[in-house]
């Protein structure tokens, strides 16, 4: 089943819309701080849409949904590890990057340690960074496949340009304004269907409460057994959660540089803070929705897919009036665009200044990287856009997975700067190498050993004891 001419027309608009509203953003564009930085002038509120939208994907959209329409709403128990995370952060690094004019989160770490821990932790960043994006930009193509009944390459490569062209040409700016439109979007079109559900369903709640409890309780939230195998437990979410947070929100340069972006010390802080109310909110509204699909799919002759990725978009396409329809299709859309254009702009940001010998204060030099800088955001796109083409399987899981092998690595030498006064540039080189070999050793050879939500605190510890050990034995400086 195909969505009608309506919902595609819709659709079309959205993107038309979306794509020329971030171009406009191309004036005043002087250097590089207005490029990766928007010259910081964005409200706290805007910030905290726009790292709301990058840390929400296609993936989160379609991912979370389907876990609780196979499981319960125990993922929301990582979610609160998030809130946990926002507030360490505030007090432990945030502090740190307005005591400097620093564009990249690795900046921070080439003035504790040197050029070389600054490089290291950018490249690793780089990868881990593209392929999780390229995880993400893969789910598009299972909305595209269920809405049109035609295969992902032609959705992944629209996707891909109408990105690149507004990113390429607004920069930052356009980046965090067109995130607060596509916020908008996205949370109105799932309420949309939370209420369409909710009628749909016979008897309205009180079913879905019936059918969770039959089904041995999918409104369940939490799971005090403590297990290092288990995925989705209190300790693995308020632990685990805090650690992944701490790396994605306090050292992944996507995310940092929506921080370094504001105005100052105290509107970071307060866009940080407020992206997790508003993180919790989308969540317990995603994992909701997969519960009522579960009860809607027992009263209706919904078609339940192999792949339950794919149920809320079947769903959105085959029992959403028209129109609806279409704005919620537009709304996945508009979080795929969001994480591409963030990703985009951070990764050209980070390949320029954190391989590079300028100083910050060079900003002649950095006015002339403009458009260098653009010329490495298309070739960034590129990449994605190929990365795009992969077939992932469990895709919210998957990215998620991707990115937590590293960060824990980088998250312990970031702390070990901050905690270790003694800690040196070897010795950090030192950790962060035994964090990434220890943190891909286990889940090349021993996935089943260890959940995905433990990976981050795992890598984190092995990077600051090797760290620590090696700057102790190693000659002072």
């Amino acid at each position: 089943m195909q969505i009608s001419p309506i919902d595609f027309a819709i659709l079309a608009a959205y993107l038309v819309a979306i794509t020329t509203f971030g171009v406009g953003f191309r004036r005043g564009h002087r250097d590089l701080r207005d490029y990766f930085l928007g010259g910081r002038s964005a409200p706290w509120w805007a910030l905290a849409c726009s790292i709301v939208a990058t840390e929400t994907s296609t993936l989160t959209i379609i991912g979370t949904p389907a876990l609780a329409f196979a499981g319960n709403l125990g993922f929301l128990q990582l979610v609160l590890g998030y809130l946990l995370a926002r507030i360490i952060l505030c007090v432990v690094l945030v502090p740190q990057y307005f005591q400097g004019e620093f564009y990249t989160a690795y900046e921070l770490l080439g003035k504790r340690f040197g050029p070389r821990m600054k490089s290291a932790a950018a490249a690793v960043f780089l990868v881990t960074r593209s392929v999780a994006e390229g995880v993400r930009i893969s789910a598009i193509g299972k909305v595209v496949s269920v809405a049109f009944g035609t295969g992902n390459r032609i959705s992944i490569l629209i996707v891909t340009l109408l990105t690149l062209f507004y990113t390429f040409e607004g920069g930052l700016r356009a980046v965090i304004w067109t995130d607060v439109i596509q916020l908008v979007l996205y949370l109105t079109g799932s309420i949309a269907a939370f209420f369409i559900l909710l009628h749909k369903i016979p008897g309205g709640w009180p079913s879905v409460a019936a059918a969770s409890a039959a089904a041995g309780g999918k409104l369940r939230i939490f799971d005090f057994a403590f297990s290092l195998t288990q995925t989705y437990t209190f300790w693995s979410g308020i632990i685990g959660g805090t650690f992944l947070t701490m790396a994605s929100h306090g050292t992944d340069q996507t995310m940092v540089q929506r921080l370094l972006a504001a105005r100052n010390e105290r509107d970071s802080k307060t866009a940080l803070l407020a992206s997790g109310v508003i993180i919790f909110f989308q969540f317990a509204l995603f994992l909701v929705l997969g519960v009522m699909l579960f009860t809607y799919a027992q009263h209706s002759s919904f078609p339940v897919p192999i792949d339950t990725d794919r149920i809320f978009p079947e769903f959105i396409v085959r029992d959403m009036p028209r129109g609806l329809a279409g704005l919620a299709l537009a709304a996945i859309f508009a979080v795929a665009m969001s994480n591409a254009s963030g990703s985009l702009n951070s990764l050209a940001s980070s390949s320029i200044m954190d391989f590079s010998n300028r100083t910050s204060g060079d900003e002649q030099a950095r006015a002339g990287s403009l458009a260098r800088s653009r010329r490495m955001t298309l070739a960034w796109g590129a990449a994605l856009g190929a990365l795009g083409l992969i077939q992932w399987k469990s895709v919210l899981e998957a990215g998620l997975t991707i990115a937590s092998i590293t960060y824990g690595a980088t998250l312990g030498v970031f702390l070990l700067g901050s905690w270790n006064r003694r800690a040196q540039e070897a010795g950090a080189l030192a950790g962060f190498t035994a964090g990434l070999v220890a943190m891909i050793s286990i889940r090349l050879f021993a996935p089943s050993a260890l959940a995905w939500t433990w990976y981050v605190l795992a890598g984190t510890i092995v990077t600051f004891t090797i760290g620590s050990l090696a700057s102790t034995l190693a000659p002072s400086k």
